[in-house]
């Protein structure tokens, strides 16, 4: 049998009936593509980056004047200038006092200092966002790409034993095989009929779970010939100092030690008091005042320490954070690489077993046909060429898997998106 021509037609016959709507095929890189694009997630988490941008003009902001009246009218018309009613001029005593709180320079340079280091971290911080999405997206697209190769396996198998089943009894038919040998090959027939179902439902739900991460609601296609190993990994060094240049959550805490030193200036500043001058305008009686108001707070007991303290301990909090990220990236940097060469390798181990276990099978299978061997060989052989396949999609899946975690502990995962 052509076992390259069953392969075909299996693929054709399962995208056609899983897949039907299917309008559009997806490589590792095409997906992360959208999903950077159209993820619901990103699309909330972008609020976040625009508050922090109105967050400058609020910074920016001065202090709104204050508008302040206070009447005095005179009850008693006894006290009221003769011949005059109670809402005579003479008899009440207006005051109008207009007033500003005044920064001092350098109290607004430094809000905005922080306003503006508080947007650059959001936007580092939604970077981040999207480098542990992408790795959802990598894995999602990963388990629906092995989903479908399970399918194939299993499909392949199940025509095989179809095949089979026919054959012998064909050959029951002419006495050359006994009831039980037609009975242990519908058995395993009716067995690969139960996986080939489970299969089939696996792929569709990976699938589902693949278009909702991308953000879109027509059905959609692997590329199967994808390898997604798109470049050449590099030495573990310098993918280790990439990683500490470029790796969003590092950049972050680097950004947050830089906003924790503007912001020590800013409650620092904040410890001088803030004055507050304004003109009045006071008719008493008819009787016009100009006056000139101030006001400032002595700066006895408050003087801003607490926030002065506080933002001291979160600048040594911060500087911690670096230390234990730079250590952690290092740390998941060497491990993800040492995996991926280690299953690079076994990989490279399957290309000679599977060239023997699909030489067995055609062995057994010829000679079982022939009268050459038992029906109970030939079972064995063909659970032998299964779950040979099996285990070198398992083997190929976790060697993509492990590049994926490389292109994740690196931060090399956006560029991938780009």
């Amino acid at each position: 049998m052509n076992y390259g021509s069953v392969l075909c037609f299996m693929l054709g016959l399962t995208i056609a009936s899983v897949h039907v709507a299917a309008q559009d095929t997806y490589s590792l890189k095409k997906a992360l593509s959208t999903a950077r694009s159209n993820n619901p997630i990103l699309k909330t988490e972008i609020f976040n980056v625009n508050s922090a941008q109105a967050s400058i003009t609020t910074s920016k902001l001065r202090p709104n004047p204050n508008l302040n009246n206070q009447s005095l009218q005179l009850v008693r018309n006894r006290y009221y200038l003769d011949n005059t009613s109670w809402n005579n001029p003479h008899n009440r005593q207006v005051w109008w006092q207009v007033t500003k709180p005044f920064q001092l320079p350098n109290q607004r340079k430094y809000k905005i200092d922080v306003a503006q280091k508080n947007f650059r971290f959001s936007e580092i911080n939604y970077s981040e966002t999207e480098r542990n999405l992408f790795l959802d997206v990598a894995n999602k697209w990963l388990d629906a790409w092995t989903a479908q190769k399970q399918l194939e396996i299993i499909s392949i198998a199940k025509s095989n034993t179809d095949s089979l089943v026919k054959i012998n009894q064909l050959r029951l038919k002419n006495q050359v095989i006994s009831q039980s040998d037609v009975m242990r090959t519908e058995l395993l027939a009716d067995q690969y009929s139960i996986q080939l179902k489970q299969a089939q439902q696996e792929s569709v739900n990976r699938y589902k779970e693949l278009t909702f991460l991308l953000g879109i609601k027509d059905s959609l296609g692997i590329d199967m010939e994808d390898t997604i190993v798109y470049e050449n990994v590099y030495s573990i060094d310098s993918l280790s100092e990439y990683g500490k240049k470029n790796r969003a959550d590092l950049l972050s805490a680097e950004m947050a030690l830089d906003i924790t030193d503007s912001n020590i200036k800013l409650q620092k500043s904040l410890a001088y008091p803030q004055p507050v001058l304004g003109a009045i305008w006071n008719p008493q009686n008819t009787v016009p005042y100009l006056g000139f108001y101030g006001a400032i707070d002595i700066p006895i007991f408050s003087r801003n320490q607490g926030e002065i303290e506080r933002s001291a301990i979160l600048k040594q909090q911060v500087s911690q954070k670096i230390l234990a990220l730079q250590a952690q990236i290092e740390t998941e940097i060497t491990t993800s690489y040492r995996s991926f060469v280690i299953n690079r390798e076994n990989l490279q181990k399957f290309t000679s077993i599977l060239k023997k276990s699909e030489t067995i099978l055609n062995n057994v299978r010829y000679a079982y046909l022939r009268g050459g061997t038992t029906i109970v060989d030939f079972l064995e052989a063909q659970r032998s060429w299964l779950e040979t396949r099996q285990q070198y999609f398992d083997t190929y899946q976790q060697y993509r898997q492990s590049y994926i975690q490389v292109l994740y502990s690196t931060g090399l995962i956006n560029q991938l998106a780009q």
